[in-house]
């Protein structure tokens, strides 16, 4: 009897001790995993390993300010738009305004890279003088190759975990999995944004227009002569309104002054015989 319940308690804990070494063993190779993924080999689990870094042309984001004076707003702006449709670009942003001497109108042009220059030479057409010419290009090869390199490493380790995944067989593993796949695919997920953001600013060059006139044609300048006496009554009017209102921020200092005069005044009518 005594040997029968000898050998029942071995059989306990030989099993128990598996178990435990199983569970130890797992987590292992999850810390192995999240530590150093490309260390992890056909002898721990059957993962594939990261491929390599592939060769990249260089990466350039191209942008370009222009500024110039146009003798008509409207001729230059409809020269623009045939220049964007023919270069397949499109226009993002389109701002005009006047005032009594002049008027302006600015765009903001996204165009694709290949056709940045010939762009720009189609829209500098008739223009005799540029106030700016601005043409930048930023080399963003390293950025975009890490970008690059970095979202990739994510993927490769959110496959190792779903790997994980299907064998892992403990409730408190596969938890302990799925809140890790969860961080990782959020990772996944703020880098791919960020890489197609960054491939949008290279696929794509920015050109910034700002064009403007002083023909008074299209300035409005050109008002009757009572709008031109209307607008000076107005503005002699502002005028009196703000030395109104400057007296009327020191009246404390004037009041002083008056009354230092007055007191002064007096002592001098005393002195007089």
């Amino acid at each position: 009897m005594k040997n029968i319940f000898f050998s029942i308690c071995v059989l306990f804990m030989v099993l128990g001790c598996k178990d435990a070494v199983a569970t130890a063993d797992s987590k292992i190779v999850l810390s192995k995993v999240e530590a150093a993924p490309e260390m992890v080999t056909e002898n721990t689990m059957d993962l594939e390993m990261p491929p390599e870094p592939k060769a990249t042309e260089t990466q350039i984001i191209r942008t370009s300010n222009l500024r110039f004076e146009t003798n008509d707003l409207n001729e230059s702006y409809q020269n623009i738009q045939k220049a964007i449709v023919k270069h397949k670009g499109t226009l993002q942003n389109d701002a005009s305004g006047k005032d009594y001497a002049s008027a302006f109108r600015n765009l903001t042009v996204r165009v694709p890279n290949t056709n940045f220059i010939a762009f720009l030479d189609e829209i500098s057409k008739g223009v005799n003088h540029f106030d700016l010419k601005e043409i930048s290009s930023q080399d963003v090869t390293e950025q975009y190759i890490d970008l690059e390199s970095r979202m990739n490493s994510k993927k490769t380790l959110e496959k190792r975990y779903l790997q994980l995944l299907q064998k892992a067989n403990k409730v408190s593993e596969i938890i302990e999995i799925e809140a890790k796949l969860a961080q990782i695919r959020e990772e996944i997920e703020a880098k791919e944004g960020q890489f197609r953001y960054l491939k949008n600013q290279i696929s794509m060059s920015t050109v910034t227009i700002e064009m403007y006139t002083n023909d008074a044609s299209q300035s409005g300048a050109t008002a009757s002569f009572g709008s031109k006496i209307w607008n000076e009554i107005k503005s002699g009017f502002n005028s009196l309104s703000g030395f109104i209102l400057g007296l009327i921020s020191i009246w404390p200092f004037l009041i002083i002054t008056i009354l230092i005069f007055i007191f002064i005044k007096r002592k001098f009518k005393k002195k007089t015989p």
